[in-house]
């Protein structure tokens, strides 16, 4: 199992320590390092700035969201990305919801999300194989465009750059069952948004048909400390945010996933109350066993025992969100 460093995205403004952070994990022998975005800061110019000041590690996505551009512009980025860095672009990419593709996007989530992440991920391979013209009669993702309202004189085209790799690695952040399936047949991996490796079962069904080389590489938030529950506070908070924030009551994906890891009636309670205002509850409404479960948290002697839990399943890549150094030293450590 190899380690990648997650920074996320920005908050309020950029975050000064993702370059020293990235050399750090890079010195530390850290395979990649991923960046992401919501609705402020984007995914790959922050992962430009880091791969201009690094030599080796990977560079990958987790997750740039598909709504955000068309699939061709993100095989662009992805291309360009992998030239300037030696080859070394993971193109992570993810559907969202419909609170932030219609809110924040301003267009209409997909009705069939298989079919739109299907057609997203066959345009940006097309782009990417460079074997001919970009053609796809699809229902999301036509090229050209066919649609009533267009001029009729779209063209097949194929990129002017000879893209550095045809097969430059594509992983989905899925969440749903039939997605997960979906993503272990058209895709590289899988950027699972929570993991527990004591909980294989809620995902045994999509997994039943992992091929040789499929990436598995989750996120997980990593802190060493001597006080667990003072260290899963954040976890919780993460965890309230997105369980109770990122979707509406009626469609919460997060939600979701968290009811299917066995916490469904904890899982509503935290949409009830952070979505009634009382977000601080929410917060103290995440069980502590769930927050653990998905997290490597505590003295270094209980991250070694729970680390090699998840060494011994199908996970290949754990993206490690941390900003403390010494955890990723004391990670890189117990990881070699």
């Amino acid at each position: 199992m190899r380690l990648g460093l997650a920074l996320g995205y920005w908050g309020r403004g950029p975050s000064a320590d993702h370059v020293p952070l990235a050399q750090e994990a890079e010195r530390l022998g850290y395979h990649s390092v991923w960046t992401a975005e919501s609705w402020g800061s984007d995914a790959f110019t922050p992962l430009t700035w880091i791969a201009a000041q690094t030599s080796r590690i990977k560079l990958g996505t987790a997750v740039a969201q598909m709504a955000a551009r068309s699939p061709t512009t993100t095989a662009m980025h992805a291309l360009t990305l992998d030239h300037l860095s030696g080859g070394r672009m993971m193109l992570g990419l993810g559907l969202s919801g419909p609170q932030v593709v219609e809110g924040w996007y301003g267009r209409p989530f997909p009705k069939s999300p298989l079919t739109a992440t299907r057609e997203y991920v066959d345009v940006v391979r097309q782009v990417l194989r460079r074997e001919a013209p970009v053609e796809l009669d699809g229902r999301f993702h036509s090229h050209p465009y066919r649609g009533p309202d267009g001029t009729g004189l779209g063209k097949p085209l194929k990129s002017i750059t000879h893209p550095l790799r045809a097969e430059l690695p594509v992983l989905l952040g899925a969440e749903g069952p039939k997605n997960i399936a979906q993503t272990t047949r058209i895709a590289d991996g899988w950027l699972p948004l929570y993991w527990s490796p004591t909980r294989p079962q809620a995902y045994e069904a999509s997994l039943a048909d992992l091929r040789d080389g499929f990436l598995i590489a989750p996120m997980a938030r990593a802190h060493v400390c001597d006080d667990l529950a003072e260290g899963l506070l954040p976890v919780k908070a993460m965890l309230g945010f997105y369980i109770g924030g990122m979707g509406h009551a009626a469609r919460n994906f997060h939600a979701d996933l968290m009811a299917r890891m066995g916490f469904e009636e904890e899982a509503r309670r935290v949409q009830e109350l952070f979505l009634a205002g009382r977000r601080d509850e929410a917060v103290l409404a995440v069980p502590d066993a769930f927050a653990d479960d998905i997290s490597l948290v505590g003295p270094r002697e209980r991250i070694a025992e729970r680390l090699e839990l998840w060494r011994k399943g199908p996970v290949t890549d754990l993206l490690v969100l941390s900003s403390d150094p010494h955890t990723l030293r004391v990670l890189a450590e117990l990881n070699s």
